[in-house]
């Protein structure tokens, strides 16, 4: 695979090398070893013959077709499909922030995680799609499971710059609609928007049968709060304005974020949906290698 795209980061991806994204619940489709499938067996049709891979079993290697080619080949049925992953990344205005000049913005963060989960799924031989939204869905790429298809995804997120206000709950419930067979689903976004809205919507994906996963993204500075003195806030979204002392708010915004989280680790958890906060200072493949290995 080409590694010379802006988000594809070969140093991040040697770490990941080992790593593997397991489905947890039951979705349709299947490898061998890797997920589970609600079709027991290969008790459906015989569809074709395809190259024998490394993972695949060896009995279902045509013995018959082997003798005749000295070639590898497994049958392939009408129900072995892959696990199908969608990757919804939030590219509304406040994504656009950092306080670090150095530092990566929220969306910049994501890209590299779009990038690298999305090589990841691929090289296990899954198929990956992804939404990319503000107020609407700006980029639908659906699901593919060729090694060619992480062009496409890496070129979408290339060509697109953090947009409009936020609107997380409607996009999810307007994806839960859209996305009829069941797989998984992984959010990233820094949820600046109503949280019992983002997990209703949640809630609706879950009960589409969906294995669900949120990165939740934020900036040390919005999780620390450094600011000091005399300081004016403007809302990235709709360029409002708040003048204000930050001392005098600190406090209250500390323990007003801690709520915000803490509702969506509860909501979540009570909704077996894996809930991963991030701060984007931390290296993303290092925030991505440590979700992957707890959830192994």
């Amino acid at each position: 695979m080409n590694t010379s795209h802006e988000y594809l980061d070969p140093t991040a991806l040697s770490r990941l090398g080992n790593m593997e994204l397991v489905a947890r619940l039951v979705v349709e489709g299947f490898i061998t070893g890797l997920h589970k499938s609600p079709y027991q067996g290969f008790s459906v049709e015989f569809a074709e013959h395809r190259q024998y891979m490394p993972g695949d079993e060896i009995r279902y290697i045509d013995w018959k077709v082997f003798g005749k080619s000295d070639r590898y080949y497994v049958k392939k049925f009408e129900e072995e499909t892959n696990l199908r992953a969608y990757i919804v990344l939030d590219a509304s205005a406040s994504m656009n922030y950092k306080y670090d000049e150095s530092s990566l913005t929220k969306f910049q963060y994501g890209c590299y995680c779009v990038a690298s989960l999305s090589y990841l799924m691929l090289k296990q031989r899954d198929s990956v799609g992804m939404a990319i939204f503000d107020t609407h869905i700006k980029e639908y790429i659906p699901p593919r499971g060729a090694a060619t298809h992480l062009q496409a995804i890496l070129s979408s997120l290339e060509n697109t710059e953090p947009g409009d206000e936020t609107d997380v709950s409607t996009i999810i419930h307007e994806l839960a609609k859209r996305i009829v067979r069941r797989g998984l689903v992984i959010v990233i976004s820094d949820l600046l928007d109503e949280p019992t809205k983002v997990l209703s919507a949640l809630k609706h994906l879950r009960h589409r049968k969906h294995e669900v996963i949120v990165f939740h993204l934020l900036d040390k500075a919005e999780m620390t709060f450094p600011f000091e003195g005399p300081v004016v806030f403007q809302d990235m979204e709709t360029a409002r304005t708040l003048p204000t002392q930050a001392e005098t708010i600190k406090a209250g915004y500390i323990e007003q974020l801690e709520g915000f989280i803490q509702d969506y680790r509860r909501g979540c958890g009570g909704n077996s949906i894996d809930y991963v906060q991030i701060d984007t200072s931390t290296p993303f493949d290092y925030a991505l290698s440590s979700y992957l290995a707890r959830r192994k």
